[in-house]
């Protein structure tokens, strides 16, 4: 394609893409599915990577993030981000309207106040100058903040273009970044599982994520954002709050639906009340209320103190704590295997749910919090949902209480439990273990492990209702009774099932080495065991050293590797496969290509090949394209915009090479 029909293919997609991205981020109404999404999004990325100086400032695909950054560059606010003083009571909000009226000399009448939920997130500014978001910052003191535009691009529901043809000159806006309360426990859980500490509450995650130097991070965490006060504004003049809001939405940008225009500290009590009773159904957390004078001009006349303006307080809402004592402290098996531990309480009611159990995280936090059986201890709904133990009233302390320690053995299966290197978690790693076998058949089933066709979650949980299955080898048992028991199974997918179970028998020995779930093994790391050790009975007989010898095998995965064959239940299962006609081959590996035994890795932005079709050219020649580099990376390939990855080469004196010279090695006309 040339430049010129590529320009217009560009701003094309990238107008189609956003009008896609506001049905479906602000107006909840998308008219595209997500895979006829991502080809458009697809197709503007490739054209981008072939075009990268066509790429406009608002282009979408600056959502998914970019090349880590070395640090963040300081930034001082045109007008100072002010904090809020806080009411605790009814009494402190009559005060601070009292203190108003003084102010202003009213005598009669009532204020108008606009009340807003106060989100529990993190302060940043958005700069958008033409309607075009130009920077993005965090609060930081209130005078200077750090520079995290690329981090705010990857928000899906910050538009990177306002709506035309009314945006200002320069509109700088300030907002809440939040995590809504169901990405945020999954997280937690999945960080967790990965034996890593959890985040204490939704604003601790999202101010991490804001504060990556490598915006990719940021991009995998599902952020939000509502808008609550300009900051600098040119060409444009709001009148009050109300004004401010309605605006500001139809120029495209997210503002809380909850915001309510009221009278006098009636209606601000009034509304106090409904947000403190409805704040448990609410998709995000909160933990008070915003309350300001509705009238910009009125706002002026009061101005602000040192550190907070007259005309806004925030009434925060009592702590979701509540006093209770443990009765037990039992180990519990997660999906992956990690062993956790988890109080049971004596029932307690915290902010108007009954909580009898608690997570303790792990057992290192158990040790460092000192909790014991019989403890009188403070819960929290941390998140708003999940309850957890805050802290022991050792004050409360009989002698009586009782500590409790790691079990030796996973309490759902008997197996040994390990600890992997530089992991806070248990783990029991028997792949046979029933509190995990429902999502090891799964993952076993999966496309790119051994890719059983039609092999679903539903027909997997009647396995498991059905008991017919305990292990991923008793999937190689099964027979076309077995399925005929199923919910509305007919005799031809029953068939189908079991041709494609007998087909999966034949695979290769990198996706069955996958299949196993071996942990940080994923499906690049099992292709290169493969490739080292031939055979699975090789693998399993393989030492440390001998894994560590292998390409991106680091002590945790040799480790990983090591637990699972070691453990006795893994033997079993594995020899039961084998037993069943379950075949691992392995292919030929390419030799005599002109990068054999070169390790590339590429970085920043290229402009002759897309990534993948430059990795692929590598290992035409057989060679290995990486992911990170190493004192075994042969090349480091750096395009336009290499971050972190060119400074590590320079570091370790890797070769750094253009695109050009790559493409020069490629063709022939340079020797590697």
């Amino acid at each position: 394609m040339d430049r010129e029909t590529a320009q217009k293919q560009i701003v094309k997609l990238v107008g189609e893409i956003q009008r896609h991205n506001r049905l479906y981020y602000q107006e909840d109404r998308p008219e595209l599915t997500d895979t006829e999404y991502d080809t458009l999004f697809r197709e503007l990325q490739e054209l981008e990577e072939c075009f990268p100086d066509l790429a406009p400032p608002d282009s979408p695909t600056g959502r998914v993030g970019g090349a880590p950054l070395d640090r963040f560059i300081p930034v001082r606010h045109r007008r100072p981000m002010l904090s809020l003083e806080n009411a605790l009571d009814e009494s402190d909000l009559h005060e601070f309207d009292e203190r108003i009226r003084r102010f202003l000399g009213m005598t009669s009448g009532e204020i108008d106040y606009v009340c807003e939920p106060k989100m529990d997130g993190l302060a940043v500014e958005l700069v958008y100058e033409e309607g075009i978001l130009s920077t993005g910052a965090t609060r930081g003191d209130g005078i200077t903040g750090e520079e995290v535009t690329r981090n705010l691009k990857t928000v899906r529901n910050i538009p990177l273009r306002l709506n035309r043809p009314t945006p200002p000159p320069l509109l700088e806006l300030r907002g809440e970044i939040y995590l809504p309360l169901a990405p945020f426990q999954k997280l937690n859980q999945e960080r967790e599982e990965n034996g890593e500490p959890p985040f204490a509450n939704p604003r601790n995650a999202a101010a991490g994520a804001i504060r990556q130097l490598d915006s990719r991070i940021t991009a995998r965490r599902p952020l939000s954002l509502f808008c609550y006060a300009p900051g600098e504004v040119e060409g444009h003049t709001f009148t009050s709050q109300t004004d401010f809001l309605a605006t500001i939405a139809a120029w495209g940008l997210p503002v809380n639906p909850l915001a309510q225009k009221v009278v006098g500290t009636a209606g601000v009590i009034d509304y106090f009340r409904e947000m403190a009773a409805g704040r448990d159904a609410l998709p995000y957390e909160i933990d008070g209320v915003v309350i300001k004078v509705d009238s910009y001009a009125l706002q002026q006349e009061l101005g602000e103190k040192t550190r907070s303006p007259r005309w806004a307080i925030a009434w925060k809402f009592p702590p979701r704590q509540a006093i209770t004592r443990v009765e037990s402290i039992v180990p519990s098996v997660g999906r992956t295997g990690v062993v956790t531990p988890v109080a049971n309480l004596k029932p307690v009611e915290v902010s108007g749910v009954t909580v009898s159990r608690a997570t303790l995280h792990n057992w290192e936090e158990l040790e460092k919090k000192d909790i014991r059986v019989g403890d009188t201890v403070v819960v929290e709904r941390a998140g708003d949902v999940i309850p957890a133990v805050v802290r022991v009233l050792t004050e409360h302390r009989t002698g009586a209480e009782l500590p409790v320690h790691p079990p030796l053995c996973c309490p759902a299966c008997g197996s040994a439990i390990a600890r992997i290197t530089d992991e806070v978690a248990l783990r029991c790693l028997n792949l046979a273990c029933p509190a995990q076998i429902r999502e090891a058949i799964i993952h076993f089933a999966s496309r790119t492990a051994m890719d059983i066709d039609g092999m679903g979650d539903r027909y997997v949980d009647q396995l498991l209702s059905l008991d017919l299955v305990r292990t991923v080898a008793d999937l190689y048992t099964l027979t076309r009774d077995d399925f005929m028991q199923f919910q509305r199974m007919g005799e031809k997918l029953a068939e189908n099932l079991l041709t494609a179970i007998q087909g999966s028998k034949q695979r290769e020995l990198g996706r069955f080495i996958y299949a196993l779930g071996i942990r940080h093994v994923g499906a690049q790391t099992a292709k290169l065991l493969a490739a080292a050790f031939g055979t699975i009975e090789n693998l399993a007989a393989a030492t440390v050293e001998e894994l560590l010898s292998v390409r991106e095998v680091g002590p945790q995965v040799a480790q990983s590797i090591r637990s699972c064959f070691d453990n006795p239940h893994n033997q079993e299962v594995i020899a039961r496969l084998l037993a069943a006609g379950v075949s691992p081959f392995t292919t030929a590996k390419q030799v005599g290509g002109k990068f054999t035994g070169k390790t590339f890795v590429f970085t920043g932005s290229l402009t002759r090949f897309t990534r993948d079709g430059a990795k692929a050219l590598v290992e035409q020649e057989g060679g290995h394209a990486a992911g990170s580099i190493s004192g075994k990376t042969d090349y480091v390939v750096a395009g336009s915009d290499a971050g972190s990855k060119l400074n590590k080469a320079l570091s370790l004196g890797v070769k750094v090479i253009s695109e050009a010279e790559f493409l020069s090695l490629v063709e022939g006309t340079e020797q590697p």
